[in-house]
């Protein structure tokens, strides 16, 4: 793990300096890295996915514990520091992209990087990461539906990203990404951080949460694709009652469908609003829109 200080001299070395249109905020403050690091229990049969690896630091701490562990740096420079301070590592693949390839799929070759680590570690996969804050919520949607599959996630976000990720239905935090969250497993607050334990300091706060995937709540859904457009249709309209918000469905959720029967079936009523449902509620209504 890496200092304020080595950071400082690494990318002054470099010739630049912490971008702010990618969200560049560095943890410095190293008990706190071993307290995310701590969190996730990883065991070296576990792959560890790190997004937004910067010079490095964290990077280093994960390698300890995984068996394997793909790290991610879109900036050029930033990736060309962590590739010469961790080219020694032979648990580390380091890949210079975006994660995302478009905002519902990873990059290929992240996804391509994971399925061989898979092969030779049967544990579980995890993401471990300083996230971005502009690709915090499309990340962690992405490991819960596919293709590939988080067991666990252990991040440090922006604050109203974690009480997003923990919010409770018919509150002003709650959204598409605590949906998923509810209905794949459960997550806990594990820290709350002040803006000076980062370099740059950002404007507003962080916090650090886990997230375990429960197989047996992921295993009640009986389509994830047919759940995941369940979500959007209503929670894109999360001002409107249910029924309001069917006249608006697209294609798989249009024709044959007889809305007022599955809510009934449900026991949900359909003048209720879409920010009103519980994770469970939205899983009910996909299954019997999927068996329909």
């Amino acid at each position: 793990m890496q200092t304020k200080r080595q950071i400082e001299q690494l990318l002054a070395s470099a010739g630049v300096c912490p971008n702010k249109r990618l969200g560049q905020h560095f943890l410095i403050d190293l008990n706190l890295m071993r307290l995310l690091v701590d969190s996730a229990n990883i065991t070296g049969d576990d792959v560890v996915l790190e997004v937004g690896c910067g010079t490095g630091s964290l990077t280093e701490a994960l390698a300890e514990k995984a068996g394997r562990t793909i790290a991610v740096e879109f900036d050029r420079t930033l990736s060309a520091i962590a590739q010469s301070r961790l080219a020694q590592i032979e648990n580390v693949e380091l890949i210079n992209t975006d994660v995302l390839e478009s905002k519902h799929t990873l990059s290929g070759p992240i996804l391509n990087a994971l399925a061989r680590a898979r092969e030779e570690c049967p544990g579980r996969f995890l993401l471990v990461a300083n996230l971005p804050y502009n690709v915090a919520s499309p990340v962690m949607i992405n490991l819960l539906t596919g293709p590939a599959i988080a067991d666990g996630m252990y991040v440090t976000v922006q604050k109203e990203v974690a009480q997003r990720m923990t919010a409770s239905p018919g509150s002003g935090d709650y959204g598409i990404l605590s949906i998923y969250l509810h209905a794949t497993g459960d997550s806990q607050i594990i820290r709350t951080l002040k803006p000076a334990v980062f370099w740059p300091p950002p404007q507003v706060d962080s916090a650090m949460v886990g997230f375990v995937r429960s197989r047996q709540k992921y295993d009640r859904i009986a389509n994830m694709a047919q759940f995941t457009e369940t979500v959007h249709l209503f929670m894109g309209h999360r001002r409107k009652t249910l029924l309001a918000c069917t006249k608006l469905a697209r294609e798989r959720l249009t024709g044959g469908l007889n809305w007022p029967a599955i809510f009934e079936r449900c026991g949900i009523e359909p003048t209720k609003r879409p920010e009103q449902l519980a994770a469970e509620d939205y899983v009910a209504i996909a299954n019997q829109a999927a068996n329909s």
